[in-house]
């Protein structure tokens, strides 16, 4: 499936955070939270002003951000889970 997003969406895969901490303690599936990276896999031409002009999007594909806990919509994509959610919710580029 090709999904594109619309205005200033961007479709996001989340990265997967470590499983063990760094003393080695392992964390189990059932008390991980849901990671707040991802990488960004589609965007949007962008936003469009109230005079009607498209401002580009700050984000392209390829980047890693962190995002809101509670950001976006959840999607299944060929068996993957993915997020769809607005540029206003990404907090930064992790560089």
């Amino acid at each position: 499936m090709n999904l594109k997003p619309l205005h200033d969406r961007v479709l996001v895969k989340r990265l997967e955070e470590e499983e063990v901490t760094k003393g080695g303690i392992i964390i189990p599936d059932t008390a991980k939270e849901k990671p707040i990276k991802g990488e960004v896999v589609a965007v949007g031409p962008g936003k469009v002003s109230d005079d009607g002009k498209t401002i580009p999007m700050t984000v392209k594909v390829g980047d890693k951000i962190l995002f809101n806990k509670y950001a976006g919509t959840e999607v299944k994509i060929e068996g993957v889970e993915h997020l769809v959610m607005r540029e206003d919710d990404i907090l930064a580029i992790i560089e």
